[in-house]
């Protein structure tokens, strides 16, 4: 299955049975605004699925985990065949094609979701909303409904880093860890939703943004070009790569990207910087530098 799909090759499939398209539009400080843009004008046949409500189990509330825990199995089963994706038969799974407008930064949260739960079949939009716009490609209002799907998920916990592991990984020189956020929120020069400013000591910052072939073009550079901005990391030389953000969204853009990069000794911290700055025994650091 290939990771990316091109604006061309949707509009020519966008209509085939086993394709679901979805729109995850989600915006850090107007977690509504998402949906509102997806009910205005969407990709004709996109059904939408919200980061906050469809893609996330709701905090605990003692407020010590992450702002976006990883929905459980029977949750997100259950929003997959209310969608109309199915994986129960081989022979028919339903192919999800997943985009937003951030060239795949909370797109990637689906696309590894649903590779968590057992199903390959998933591929972001490469260049997303921006570039179907950008090609003058039909936008709608309508919202589409499709039978429900059978789905089965099984949750890999090895995909996953605990906030534990992600304590005793700090003392290995063998993992790298890569914090996906914006460069002013790793220097801890500003931090509009999360307890303390900063970074996880010993982690370098690979901004998401920085995947793309140019500021105005979200769609993702070349294999090799992305091997060789990992490498310069010391992917290439890692038993294994973590990375976080600020809730375990938009790292998964990141981890999507080793995936181009062919890496896939990867994991997510799913509790990311919004878990870990909660506790105030976890060290934090501010600057430019990973330690």
């Amino acid at each position: 299955m290939n990771p990316l799909v091109t604006t061309q090759w949707l509009a020519d499939h966008a209509n085939d049975a086993n394709i679901r398209i979805v729109d995850t539009r989600w915006y850090l400080l107007q977690p509504s605004k998402g949906e509102t843009d997806y009910r205005n004008a969407h990709i004709p046949n996109a059904i939408y699925l919200s980061i906050d409500r469809d893609l996330s189990a709701l905090p605990l509330p003692d407020a010590k985990t992450g702002r976006h825990p990883l929905p459980d199995t029977a949750a997100f089963a259950e929003t997959m065949m209310r969608a109309g994706i199915g994986n129960a038969h081989e022979s028919s799974q339903t192919h999800v094609v997943v985009y937003d407008d951030a060239g795949g930064a909370n797109a990637a949260r689906l696309w590894w979701l649903l590779r968590y739960f057992g199903h390959e079949n998933v591929s972001l939009l490469d260049g997303g909303l921006v570039q179907w716009i950008a090609e003058g490609r039909p936008l709608t209002s309508a919202v589409p409904t499709f039978p429900r799907g059978e789905f089965h998920a099984r949750a890999n916990p090895n995909m996953v880093v605990t906030k534990s592991e992600m304590i005793a990984l700090l003392r290995d020189s063998r993992t790298l860890i890569l914090d996906a956020r914006a460069p002013e929120r790793y220097r801890g020069e500003t931090e509009p939703v999360d307890a303390r400013a900063g970074h996880i000591p010993g982690a370098y910052n690979a901004p998401v943004a920085a995947n793309f072939a140019a500021a105005d073009d979200h769609r993702f550079k070349n294999p090799a070009e992305l091997r060789a901005r990992y490498d310069a990391f010391g992917a290439n030389g890692a038993d294994e790569i973590v990375a976080y953000c600020g809730s375990g969204v938009n790292a998964a853009a990141d981890l999507f990207a080793l995936h181009l990069a062919g890496y896939d000794n990867t994991r997510l911290y799913a509790g990311s910087f919004s878990e870990w700055s909660r506790d105030p025994e976890l060290p934090v650091i501010t600057g430019a530098e990973p330690y």
